[in-house]
């Protein structure tokens, strides 16, 4: 029997630990030395870096107290050549370091490849809660789409169930504007959530401007979202409607199959019902990576 693979997503420790390897697949991580003091001007940034805002505020904070108690905590680097390190993981330390114009740093020398890289950057900030919605969907789809990863794969990988990974990568259909609110934290999770389930991007943006002008709630934007869908459901069905009861608590069902569809597989689902108990249901996708990403919550595989 196969060995099941370990999930990343267990903690750092697992990964940090003096004097141990970490094997996913056939990468291993490994340490090359104990706490190494490193010249900073000889490392440098992590081009997998998840994070793509920092605090600028909190960066000064942290610069003062390195300058008064020094890195408490040693940043990862893998070695690139002699001489020469890059970083893995502690770039606000590295950053604030550099504010306090220190010369060496504590750090851990590791050996990583590309992959390794990024799951290991992705994974500390998940733990400490540093990065904000739209760079964990961001750093998810790198994933994906750089190392061919399946949803359920990087779930396994980042100790996240697929649902939540699906949730993550839906926010990377919203409008740019809205995007740029979550990343800034101006909006919620929920509140996006809500949004994706519009299916136009003009209405989207108008709830929008309502969230920002009138600080909804995320209940109220839910609310919006359902009234939206009902006032077109209604307009869609004309001023009349003289279908049989029976007629209508099929389109009913259909209605609310369509809802609950569009919701698990991340996009709008269109189902079509016909006479004689026959119809179709139509599941769009905007791009190669986004069928796969159909296809694999299908489990089907080619």
């Amino acid at each position: 029997m196969t060995a099941k693979r370990p999930v990343l997503g267990r903690g750092l420790n697992a990964l940090l630990k003096d004097s141990e390897k970490v094997k996913t697949d056939s990468i291993v991580v490994t340490e090359i030395s104990n706490i190494n003091e490193i010249p900073i001007a000889s490392i440098e940034a992590n081009p997998f870096q998840p994070r793509t805002h920092f605090d600028q505020e909190a960066l000064k904070d942290l610069s003062e107290s390195i300058k008064v108690h020094g890195i408490i905590q040693p940043i990862t680097v893998r070695k690139l050549s002699e001489g020469k390190y890059q970083l893995i993981s502690g770039e606000r330390r590295w950053q604030a370091s550099k504010l306090a114009a220190l010369k060496m740093v504590p750090a851990f020398v590791r050996t990583a490849n590309d992959e390794q890289m990024l799951e290991m950057g992705l994974i500390e900030n998940i733990q400490r809660e540093d990065l904000n919605a739209m760079e964990v969907a961001l750093s998810y789809q790198r994933l994906i789409t750089e190392f061919n990863l399946k949803q359920e794969q990087l779930g396994d990988k980042v100790g996240k169930n697929r649902t939540t990974v699906n949730n993550y990568l839906r926010l990377l259909k919203l409008p740019p504007d809205i995007q740029a609110a979550l990343r800034d934290e101006d909006i919620t999770m929920g509140h996006a959530r809500a949004l994706i389930n519009i299916d136009n991007t003009e209405d989207q943006l108008s709830i929008f401007k309502k969230i920002e002008k009138e600080d909804l709630s995320v209940r109220k934007v839910e609310e919006l979202v359902r009234e939206l869908s009902k006032s077109k459901e209604n307009k869609n069905s004309g001023p009349k409607n003289n279908q049989p009861a029976a007629a209508k608590n099929i389109n009913a069902e259909l209605q609310q199959l369509q809802s609950k569809l569009s919701s698990h597989f991340g996009t709008k689902v269109v189902v079509k019902g016909e006479a004689g108990n026959k119809g179709d249901i139509k599941i769009p996708f905007v791009s190669v990576e986004d069928l796969n990403r159909i296809l694999d919550i299908l489990n089907v595989h080619l």
